[in-house]
């Protein structure tokens, strides 16, 4: 897994944090939805990516 992998999940991760604080701030209870999704995915990926480290050793 390269460093860009990593840092790309990461601010797929960022990303779905602003925009779950973005959706309670505006009270839209579907921007928070679509936030938490964003961070569950970029963490699945996240996931994934550790696995095929831990076999690479």
């Amino acid at each position: 897994m390269g460093v860009g992998d990593k840092m790309e999940n990461a601010a797929e991760e960022f990303g779905g944090k602003a925009k779950e604080a973005t959706g309670k701030m505006t009270n839209d209870d579907e921007k928070v939805a679509e936030g938490k999704a964003d961070q569950a995915k970029a963490n699945v990926k996240q996931a994934g990516e550790n696995v095929k480290d831990a076999f690479k050793e």
